[in-house]
C-alpha cells in the first residue's frame, strides 16, 4: 500500500465511519460501465463542498487492490449491482490530489516533475526496478507494466483544477500542466478508467481542448450523475426526521440546486445544521468568495444590474457556452455568471437556459459581498429598512408601506427600468428583503394574473400570516385588491384564509406609489 498508488481505504473508513453517511455508492455503478470503453475518462465538477473529495475516497477504496474493502461495500447499494464483485479491488489505482503538488508561488514545470518523480519512486517501491528505454519516463514505466502483464491502472484526480485557481492570471501556466495530463491519460492502454474531480471543466484553448477524450459533467449538466451531486430530497427529509429538524426552514437554507431537474441540497451545509441542531450561514470563505466580491463590485459588462435582479428572486437568462473554465477570460457579464454557477453562488436551469440564487445560505453570500461596497449604498438601504416596511404591511399601516415602495423604486431607477415588469417584482423584493426570513416567497404564482404578484407563504414557526402583494401601473389602488379578491386562489393560499393579508400597490409615471391593505 502507498500514498499514491493503490493507497488503501484509510481515507473511505472515516468518511463511512462518521455520524452522517449518505450512501452515494451507485456512483460506482456509473463508472463500472465505463471501464476499459473509449468513454473511460470522465470529469466531474462542481462547487466546493459538495463531496467531490469522498466520492474520490469512495472510488479508490473500490477499486484499488491494495486494500480489501468488500467489509464496507457489502452493506452499500452498490453490493446488489450485477458486476459488484467482478470490480472490488481488482485494479492499480493512482490517487492524486493536485494541491498537494501544485501552489500558488511554484515553478509549474518542477511541480510536474516533482508529481512524476513521486509516482515514478511508488511504481518502483511496488514493482522493483522497471527496465525499459527511459524510466524516468512516466508513460514509458506505465506501458512497460501494462505489457508485463500487470493489471490495468485506474487514475483519481482530485482537484485537477487547482492550477487555475492558483495561477488565475497568468493565461499560459497551466498549458504544460494540461500537456502533462494529456500525455498521461490519452489513449493509453494502461488506462482502465481516469476519473477528474474539480470546481472548474476543462479549460479550452481555442476552439479545442487538450483533454477532450473526457466526459464532462458539471452542476450545469450532470446528466445520470445528478442524484451524486450532493443530498436529494428523500435524504434530507430522512435526517431531518432523525435530528429533529424543521424540513421547510432546511429546504429553504440549503435546497435550490436544480441539477437537471432533480433538487440538489448542500451536503456540507445540510450535515452541519444537522449535528449543530441549528440553522445558519455555514459557507466557506474560500478563494471563491472573494471572487464573488471582486466580480460584483467590478460590475463588467452591466453586472450590477444583472446582480441586483438576482438578489431581488429574478431567474435571469445566461448563455453558458462562451465560458472559457478560467476565473479571468471573460468576454461578457454571461461568463461571469457562468463562473458563479460552476462556483456554487448560483443554481442553472438547462432546458429554460436561466439562472438564479438557489437559497438564503447563498443570498447571505451575496449581501455579505456587497454590503461594504459604496456603489450599492441604495440596495443595502433598501435591505436595511425592509424590517420596518414588513411591520408597516403588518400593522396595516399603507401610508408607510406606499412611501418604502416609492423610495425603493426610485433610488434604483438607474439599474433598473420603471416601467419593466421584471424590475417592479425586483423592486418588491428587495424592499421586504428581510421577509426571507419568515416566509417563503413565491413570485408569480400560476393562478396569479397581475403585473408583479408576489406571494408570501409563512414558515411553519414564523407565526405571521400570508401576504399577496400586487403590482399595478396607472389604475386606482383599489383595483389591485379587486384583482387580487377576483383571481382563484391557489390551494397553497386557500389553507391560510382568515389569516391573509392583501397588499395592493399603484404607481404612476410620475412615480407616485399609492397602497391598500386588507385582511381576509
Amino acid at each position: 500500500m502507498g500514498i499514491l498508488l493503490n493507497p488503501g481505504n484509510a481515507d473511505f473508513r472515516m468518511d463511512f465511519k462518521s455520524k452522517i453517511y449518505e450512501d452515494k455508492s451507485m456512483l460506482i455503478e456509473q463508472t463500472n460501465s465505463i471501464i476499459g470503453t473509449g468513454t473511460r475518462y470522465v470529469c466531474i465538477s462542481r462547487p466546493r463542498r459538495f463531496g467531490k473529495s469522498m466520492a474520490a475516497n469512495m472510488l479508490t477504496a473500490y477499486y484499488s487492490c491494495g486494500c480489501d474493502s468488500k467489509e464496507f461495500f457489502d452493506k452499500l447499494k452498490i453490493s446488489e449491482a450485477d458486476d459488484y464483485a467482478e470490480h472490488l479491488n481488482k485494479y492499480n489505482v493512482i490517487h492524486l490530489n493536485m494541491t498537494d503538488f501544485f501552489k500558488a508561488s511554484g515553478d509549474l514545470n518542477k511541480e510536474i516533475e516533482f508529481l512524476t518523480n513521486n509516482i515514478l519512486y511508488e511504481l518502483n517501491q511496488e514493482f522493483g526496478t522497471i527496465e525499459c528505454f527511459d524510466p524516468s519516463n512516466l508513460v514509458t514505466v506505465l506501458r512497460t507494466l501494462f505489457s508485463r502483464g500487470e493489471k490495468q491502472f485506474i487514475f483519481i484526480i482530485d482537484e485537477w483544477d487547482c492550477i487555475f485557481r492558483l495561477h488565475k492570471d497568468n493565461l499560459s501556466s497551466p498549458k504544460p500542466y494540461l500537456d502533462f495530463l494529456r500525455s498521461l491519460l490519452k489513449d493509453q492502454s494502461y488506462v482502465a478508467l481516469a476519473y477528474m474531480t474539480g470546481i472548474l471543466p476543462i479549460k479550452k484553448y481555442g476552439e479545442h481542448s487538450a483533454l477532450n477524450m473526457f466526459t464532462e459533467i458539471s452542476i450545469a449538466g450532470a446528466d445520470n450523475y445528478a442524484e451524486f451531486t450532493g443530498f436529494t430530497e428523500e435524504e434530507v427529509k430522512k435526517l431531518c426526521n432523525k435530528y429533529e429538524m424543521p424540513y421547510d426552514e432546511i429546504k429553504q437554507w440549503y435546497d435550490g440546486y436544480n441539477v437537471d431537474k432533480i433538487s440538489i441540497y448542500n451536503p456540507k451545509s445540510v450535515v452541519e445544521a444537522m449535528l449543530r441542531h441549528r440553522i445558519d450561514n455555514f459557507w466557506s470563505k474560500t478563494e471563491t468568495f472573494k471572487a464573488l466580491a471582486d466580480y460584483i463590485q467590478a460590475d463588467y459588462d452591466n453586472l450590477h444590474n444583472k446582480i441586483v435582479r438576482l438578489i431581488g428572486g429574478e431567474k435571469l437568462e445566461v448563455d453558458v457556452t462562451t465560458f472559457q473554465n478560467d476565473m479571468v477570460t471573460f468576454s461578457s457579464s454571461d461568463d461571469i455568471l457562468t463562473l458563479f454557477i460552476h462556483l456554487g453562488y448560483l443554481t442553472y436551469d438547462f432546458d429554460t437556459k436561466r439562472c438564479w440564487i438557489p437559497n438564503s445560505e447563498v443570498q447571505e453570500e451575496f449581501i455579505r459581498s456587497i454590503k461594504n461596497d459604496k456603489g450599492w449604498s441604495k440596495i443595502m438601504s433598501a435591505i436595511k429598512e425592509s424590517d420596518e416596511l414588513l411591520q408597516a404591511v403588518l400593522d396595516g399601516n399603507a401610508d408607510i408601506v406606499a412611501a418604502g415602495v416609492e423610495k425603493c423604486h426610485e433610488d434604483n431607477t438607474s439599474i433598473l427600468k420603471f416601467n419593466d415588469e421584471n424590475s417592479l417584482s425586483c423592486v418588491i423584493s428587495l424592499a421586504f428583503y428581510s421577509a426571507r426570513k419568515y416566509y417563503m416567497i413565491v413570485r408569480e404564482m400560476p393562478a396569479g394574473k397581475g403585473f408583479a404578484d408576489l406571494v408570501f407563504l409563512p414558515l411553519p414557526k414564523a407565526d405571521k400570516p400570508a401576504l399577496v402583494i400586487e403590482l399595478k401601473n396607472n389604475k386606482a389602488v383599489d383595483t389591485a385588491i379587486d384583482q387580487i379578491k377576483n383571481k382563484n386562489y391557489p390551494d397553497r393560499i386557500k389553507e391560510y384564509i382568515g389569516n391573509v393579508v392583501l397588499v395592493g400597490i399603484t404607481y404612476n409615471e410620475d412615480k407616485h406609489h399609492e397602497c391598500v391593505i386588507e385582511k381576509i
